[in-house]
């Protein structure tokens, strides 16, 4: 049995930049980290006691003999490229799907990652990365960036630079405390609305006009120096960077029809008059989470205007997806050879 455990993400600055037809012209980078929220999966071979080979367990329960019957897009294609048979996979989170923090990406890092050590081999960071991109972006036709993958695989603090040969991951070096700091000055809200990433993507990229939209995203791309400079002058006050997260969400909204609504406009504009200096919407948009930048003094009024909204502790972590349990099964006698 193997179980693996892999953080979501925020994403802070840059965000739209790490899309392919974006940054092969452009250029790319985000600033980004992972949280202490994660994704488990779980995965076993299935003892050949049943008339089904293969059972996921996820929102939905499946059951099939085929691996073609799999309707989950993600864990089919997953199984066929990496020729895994007979399995038991479950699936379970801290945090809903579909809310702006990578958790599709994250689950498909995780479970890669779970496949390789099912099988016996060793995926380092970056082959989870690149193939959870494949496998989402290719094999399944979703739309959408390459951020995600890769930061639910290395974890941490990072800037993540796009180009035409790829990527590049740099951690961004920041002092424990003013690291500390800037976590407690972060505050991050439900607001209940969840959809899904891909479709988002789709909407957005209907909705704005080529040129407006590629000129707000080089903007966005500079603010990513910036943010960065910020983080790393111990100069400079943490709160320039909850004034840019605002700058930059007015920006976002900008980019695509779907990436903002009244409801999210309203949540947002209570929380500035609160006392939040600045903050997002995590993710493509349409819903999810709202994090802003409060000072300590400000935080319980924030808390008060956001109402019944569900505030969400959380805490920066460094490691990315992780086997955390691992016992190796030996079914020899069951006449089955499941390492390739």
């Amino acid at each position: 049995m193997i179980i693996t455990k892999t953080p979501f993400r925020m994403s802070f600055f840059g965000g739209g930049t790490d899309m392919e037809e974006f940054f092969r012209t452009y250029g790319g980078a985000v600033l980004s980290t992972t949280f202490d929220k994660y994704c488990y999966v779980t995965v076993r071979h299935l003892p050949r006691f049943f008339d089904y080979s293969t059972e996921l367990v996820y929102s939905h329960i499946e059951r099939v003999g085929d691996v073609e019957d799999i309707r989950h897009p993600a864990i089919r294609e997953a199984v066929k490229m990496l020729d895994m048979r007979e399995i038991r996979l479950s699936y379970e989170a801290d945090l809903p799907a579909r809310s702006g923090l990578g958790t599709s990406s994250s689950f498909a890092v995780g479970m890669l990652n779970a496949f390789y050590a099912l099988k016996g081999k060793y995926a380092d960071k970056k082959k989870l990365a690149d193939e959870a991109i494949y496998l989402e972006r290719v094999l399944c036709g979703e739309a959408g960036g390459w951020q995600d993958q890769i930061a639910a695989s290395f974890g941490g603090m990072n800037r993540i630079d796009f180009g035409g040969d790829g990527y590049k991951v740099r951690p961004v070096i920041i002092s424990p405390q003013r690291k500390r700091q800037l976590n407690g000055n972060l505050m991050m809200f439900f607001t209940g609305f969840t959809r899904f990433s891909a479709e988002i993507q789709r909407e957005n990229a209907r909705g704005g006009k080529g040129g407006e939209k590629a000129e707000r995203l080089k903007e966005m791309l500079s603010l990513v120096d910036e943010a960065e400079r910020i983080l790393t002058d111990k100069h400079t006050s943490l709160d320039e960077f909850g004034r840019l997260l605002g700058y930059t969400w007015q920006l976002k909204r900008g980019t695509g029809n779907a990436v903002s609504t009244d409801n999210i406009d309203l949540l947002y504009e209570r929380g500035c008059a609160a006392g939040a200096m600045g903050g997002k919407l995590l993710g493509a948009g349409g819903g999810g989470f709202l994090v802003f930048y409060v000072t300590p003094e400000k935080q319980e009024c924030v808390k008060q205007a956001m109402g019944n909204l569900m505030h969400i502790p959380f805490a920066f972590e460094e490691h990315g997806t992780q086997v955390i349990y691992y016992v190796p099964e030996e079914l020899a006698g069951l006449g089955r050879a499941y390492v390739k």
